[in-house]
């Protein structure tokens, strides 16, 4: 009979450990930048008290503001249209197993997901450059990033959301289609309520990835249109300061609580609609 080298309690400790490293290594860089955001010194590695003033010198700062407003309208509307098309691609791909194609769509839907954000990048920008001498159209700005940011999230949104299709049991579909629905019915009464809480996980990932995003950013941007992680980008080169740690922690402290509200809400959604479930089985029975 075979013994265990380390007994279970042991292991368990060791576990727990490795866990706990981990989450140190992830989270404690984030933490001392919140707290240094509130040091009273310009120097980074010296605490000179607590302080406010960098916070509410971002009040006057209009570059960080323009660039805040701007990363916000871009990481909204590529939010928006990522959870959009990704679903009608997720649901071609899923529910059509064959059409003409279907490889090369799986395989332009995948790309931008094992491909550099600088190849991609730098791709875009000759194309739109050279639309624009051909065309007068369109101008390096807002346009052009967020079509950047929205070929990155589209990749994002189909994952997400095509492996939530691929769990569902299609007897519910089929159940829908022999009471009378038809197949639009049966996509907006069954099938879309069933991948909400997928399209919202979608939702948030593609906003928090084009908020963040730099590198497409840096090639799609032109005059007038600096996004605010180029605007921090910029200013860090320069040497890390305060008023970029206060900058920073707002955008934690807004993600933070927006991917805990949404987790909540998904929690509690799944919680009940288990109790349903398990109320019909009991009916049924």
């Amino acid at each position: 009979m075979k013994t265990a080298f380390f007994s279970p309690k042991v292991t368990r400790w060791v576990s727990r450990g490795w866990l706990s490293a981990g989450f140190i290594f992830l989270y404690l860089p984030i933490l001392a930048l919140i707290v240094y955001s509130f040091n009273d010194s310009k120097l980074p590695s010296v605490w000179g008290g607590f302080t406010l003033k960098w916070y509410s010198a971002l009040l006057d700062d209009r570059e960080v503001l323009n660039g805040l407003k701007l990363s916000m309208q871009i990481a909204f509307m590529t939010a928006c249209a990522s959870v959009l098309i990704g679903t009608f691609a997720a649901f071609a791909l899923v529910k059509y197993k064959r059409f003409t194609g279907r490889t090369l769509f799986t395989g332009m839907v995948n790309a931008p997901l094992v491909m550099p954000e600088v190849i991609i990048g730098l791709s875009l920008l000759l194309m739109l450059v050279s639309m624009q001498r051909a065309l007068g159209f369109p101008e390096r700005g807002m346009l052009t990033i967020w079509l950047g940011h929205l070929l990155l999230g589209l990749a994002y949104a189909t994952v997400v959301i095509q492996a939530r299709l691929t769990e569902l049991n299609p007897q519910l579909e089929e159940a829908a289609m022999d009471l009378g629905a038809k197949p639009l019915q049966v996509f907006y009464l069954v099938t879309l309520p069933m991948i909400t809480q997928s399209m919202l996980s979608a939702w948030l990932l593609t906003f928090t990835l084009s908020l963040d995003d730099v590198v497409l950013s840096a090639f799609l941007s032109g005059p007038g249109s600096t996004t605010l992680p180029l605007v921090i980008f910029s200013r860090a080169r320069l040497g890390v300061s305060p008023s970029i740690n206060a900058v920073a922690t707002v955008i934690i402290v807004v993600v933070a609580v927006g991917v805990i509200a949404v987790s909540y809400w998904i929690a509690r959604t799944e919680r009940r609609r288990t109790q349903e479930m398990a109320a019909a089985q009991r009916g049924g029975s």
